[in-house]
């Protein structure tokens, strides 16, 4: 639904699906974090903090909190793949804030951690891109339809130079071209 120049609203039932997209790809790369660091709970605090709105919670500060947290220990991490981790799930957490805005940039916010638990696999499996295809893949066969429509109000992700963001782009136009 238009608000105003291009803008739209998002509900809260849309915005736990979308948080339930990047926490589910973000759960399944936290261990490497957590192996990488041991003992630094930020990013798993802040997947504790999606999965909570996911199941129902009040959006509060705690997933912005928690969120800016875990992107700090990506900051802080050594290695490619424990940094995006860590990334992963902070972008979970801070889906809950998605804003209703017509910018590409909001793209990230919806696909971004599948596209970082993507590159996780590849650099994990030494550096395979048929790996990060195979999870690009299967989280467009998780993808909602609820998640497709809130993905089509925005515009296109931008185009990158980087791996993740190729990922991403490839993630996101194969749900637009999806049924």
């Amino acid at each position: 639904m238009a608000t105003a120049a291009g803008d739209f609203e998002l509900t809260m039932d849309e915005l736990r699906v979308v948080a339930r997209f990047a926490a589910d790809s973000a759960q399944d790369v936290l261990p490497v974090f957590e192996d990488a660091v041991p003992g630094d709970r930020r990013p798993r605090a802040a997947l504790d903090a999606a999965w909570q709105f996911v199941e129902g919670a009040k959006r509060t500060a705690l997933q912005r909190v928690t969120s800016l947290d875990a992107h700090r220990a990506a900051r802080q991490a050594t290695g490619e793949a424990a940094r995006l981790a860590a990334r992963s799930a902070g972008d979970a957490a801070s889906a809950a804030y998605l804003h209703p805005i017509a910018k590409a940039t909001q793209v990230g916010h919806i696909l971004r951690a599948a596209a970082s638990a993507a590159r996780v696999a590849e650099l994990t499996a030494g550096e395979d891109p048929a790996v990060g295809e195979l999870r690009i893949e299967q989280a467009r066969l998780r993808a909602t339809p609820v998640l497709v429509d809130v993905l089509r109000r925005y515009p296109a992700a931008p185009t990158a130079r980087n791996r993740v963001g190729q990922l991403m782009r490839g993630l996101d136009a194969a749900l637009r071209a999806s049924g």
